[in-house]
């Protein structure tokens, strides 16, 4: 019986390790396609309980630990896999997948950037690390800024790609509305078809847009935010991103204590994927600075 089990449980671990690469929304041929399943490894998966969720992550690497943050609500782990490779051979990076997406549930309380920061707070603590770097893109971003303002002790340097003031009622892309589940699905429904094959709870996929939408809504990010914010911080923006526009980076720079700025030319929001070389040669000074 012991053999069997022993049998069945490494059968088990292959399929895993085995699994289909996760593909990040708007991904094509071209697009960067890194070797390690991010956002789906069981080989360095694991979870801590932060107001009664499990909030997933993985963990590579050996040295000084720096965060790692994916977008929001079409975000993942694994578009955040060339910064991932990039970091791993240097230093100990904790990939989070926040509150509601991939395999992190989504829980009962609004996801806002103040409760996504307190989730990385509780994955830190259950990590035992009393301070790390933040890399993070749009809502990454902000969940970075948030962090560092609200844990000023236990942040060091800010990476925030694709993130600048942010007045009340803004909506992403200059739209009317918010999108719902429905509408998201048809923007990429390759990507959301596998996202609902990991996700704890994917029946309730469309309650929890709405759930994040309701607190994007109440979003605010201006001087009261910013001020607080003592860590060195890196600005990165495309030139031509319309989630976080040149203007509202700008102002963020100006609010911030202690800022750098790199603008990204001829690029949108994903910055990163459309010229990461460009981007790398921003962050990678800066972070050994």
């Amino acid at each position: 019986m012991k053999t069997f089990t022993a049998l069945l449980m490494a059968a088990l671990l292959a399929t895993a390790a085995h699994a289909e690469p996760l593909r990040y929304f708007g991904q094509t041929e071209q697009s960067y396609q890194s070797h390690t399943n991010y956002g789906n490894n069981a080989a360095s998966g694991r979870y801590a309980v932060s107001d009664g969720s499990k909030i997933y992550y993985e963990v590579y690497g050996q040295g000084k630990p720096i965060v790692v943050l994916h977008g929001g609500m079409v975000g993942s782990t694994a578009e955040m896999g060339e910064f991932i490779d990039r970091l791993r051979p240097q230093r100990q990076v904790i990939a989070i997948s926040t509150r509601g997406h991939g395999k992190s549930e989504s829980g009962k309380v609004l996801p806002t950037y103040a409760q996504k920061a307190k989730d990385t707070a509780a994955v830190l603590r259950q990590l035992g690390i009393s301070q790390a770097d933040f890399l993070g893109f749009s809502d990454g971003a902000y969940t970075a800024l948030q962090f560092a303002a609200d844990y000023p002790t236990q942040s060091g340097k800010i990476i925030a790609i694709g993130a600048g003031e942010w007045k009340r009622g803004f909506i992403q892309g200059g739209a009317k509305e918010r999108a719902s589940f429905a509408v998201l699905q048809k923007l990429d429904p390759a990507y959301w078809a596998q996202q609902q094959t990991i996700r704890p709870n994917p029946q309730h996929t469309a309650q929890w847009v709405t759930q994040q939408n309701a607190a994007y809504n109440q979003t605010e990010f201006g001087a009261e935010t910013f001020s607080r914010v003592q860590s060195p911080v890196l600005l990165v923006v495309g030139e031509d991103d319309q989630n976080a526009p040149l203007d509202t980076v700008i102002a963020a720079y100006k609010m911030l204590p202690n800022a750098d700025l790199a603008v990204i030319p001829n690029t949108p929001h994903p910055t990163f994927a459309v010229n990461f070389p460009a981007v790398w040669a921003s962050v990678e000074p800066f972070l050994n600075r």
